[in-house]
């Protein structure tokens, strides 16, 4: 056996990842790595060169995929899972993935590498979001929670958490589609103002806000957050929210997004912050940053806590949400499923391999651990008017 995996380095390298047991095939061999009974199968139609292995397993793995030179044999989750869960052997050259790795954080190239992502079109993101358009974490309250349900619950969660009062200004930095903003109006009274730097998004907003009547509550402005104070909107919010946004700030722009939330809002006032984390400070993420998200960087809660503290935050709580977006990512994947034909019709299959392993693998990652999603609400310096328990 080990003489036969020596005569492929692709095999070779694959055995490395054997704490789950998996079959190989290829070139009408069938190879078994690990012990045990096979959990998955994975095809090889054309090899994957030892130098792409070895500068990123990741990335290599990622775009055999994306071609269709490699195929799953069995549950993609499931398969993902277990190699995640072996991250710590895979092979990466950040030197060599520099450009990848280490992208510019400016803002005109923020700008455009958040609209390589959310401007794909709103057609494309209604085919699998649920109808409120919320692209990111939902909250499960009960397991026979449908998606849609769950991001009405995710909504109102926050809302709640914020403890919003009628005629509040509630900032929603990178807004999306404006549903936590038309919400808010809708159900507390309160005025509220979104930023977002899609242009897709910003016209869904308008749409939405003037089929809702709302008008003289609700303002979408597309423009970056760093633009606000400048707009003469400093020390003017009663309550911010930022939701799935922080990813998209850059690491040498954490203290500058801290300062900028703290400049925007009143004194005492609540800030909530809702981010995917990394468990780290290291960016190791080639595949999804080259093909996803551009840019895009995962920061750590002790680095969230730091900066807000930095920028004279209080943090009151924080709470994870890793297995409800798990399942979020799971709900979108399946949903993605049922639309593969037309997607591949308007794009092509290649694309279609992308986002299936783009939304698995992400689902796999919260699985795992590998990634986590925090929840974080704080008050500007100190406030001794809030209810004393988590769950008013």
């Amino acid at each position: 056996m080990f003489h036969k995996l020596m005569d492929n380095f692709f095999i070779y390298y694959l055995s490395h990842f054997d704490k789950h047991c998996f079959n190989v095939q290829i070139h009408g061999e069938e190879y078994t790595i690990g012990e045990g009974k096979p959990e998955f199968t994975i095809l090889i139609h054309r090899d994957i060169p030892k130098k792409e292995l070895l500068e990123s397993t990741e990335l290599a793995l990622g775009e055999a995929y994306m071609r269709g030179d490699i195929e799953i044999k069995g549950d993609l989750f499931h398969m993902l899972c277990t190699l995640l869960d072996q991250a710590d052997r895979f092979s990466l050259d950040r030197k060599g993935l520099r450009n990848i790795l280490y992208m510019s954080e400016k803002k005109k190239d923020q700008a455009r590498e958040v609209s390589s992502h959310y401007d794909l079109g709103n057609d494309f993101y209604q085919l699998w979001l649920d109808p409120t358009m919320s692209y990111s974490c939902a909250y499960f309250k009960h397991p026979d929670d449908t998606l849609e349900q769950a991001q009405r619950n995710k909504v109102d969660y926050i809302l709640q958490k914020l403890y919003l009062k009628k005629g509040m200004n509630l900032l929603d930095i990178g807004c999306g589609w404006g549903f936590l903003l038309i919400e808010a109006a809708r159900k507390y009274g309160v005025k509220g103002y979104g930023c977002t730097l899609s242009r897709e998004q910003w016209k869904k907003g308008q749409e939405r806000i003037r089929a809702e009547g709302l008008e003289d509550l609700v303002t979408i402005d597309l423009c970056d957050y760093r633009d606000l104070e400048d707009k003469g909107l400093g020390n003017h919010f009663d309550r911010i929210a930022s939701v799935g946004m922080m990813e998209h700030v850059g690491r040498s722009n954490y203290a500058t997004y801290m300062e900028c939330a703290n400049h925007l809002l009143k004194e005492g006032g609540l800030f909530l912050l809702h981010s995917i984390t990394g468990h780290d400070e290291v960016v190791s993420e080639p595949w999804i940053r080259k093909y996803i998200f551009p840019g895009g960087t995962l920061p750590s809660l002790r680095e969230l806590i730091s900066h807000a503290y930095d920028a004279s935050f209080r943090v009151l709580d924080v709470e994870s949400l890793r297995q409800h977006y798990c399942r979020t990512l799971l709900c979108w994947y399946h949903n993605f499923c049922k639309v593969h034909e037309k997607v591949a019709r308007w794009k092509d299959p290649e694309f279609v391999r992308m986002w299936d392993l783009y939304l698995c693998g992400c689902a796999a990652a919260f699985h795992i651990g590998y990634i986590d999603v925090h929840q974080t609400l704080m008050t500007k310096g100190n406030n001794n008017n809030l209810p004393m328990t988590r769950w008013y």
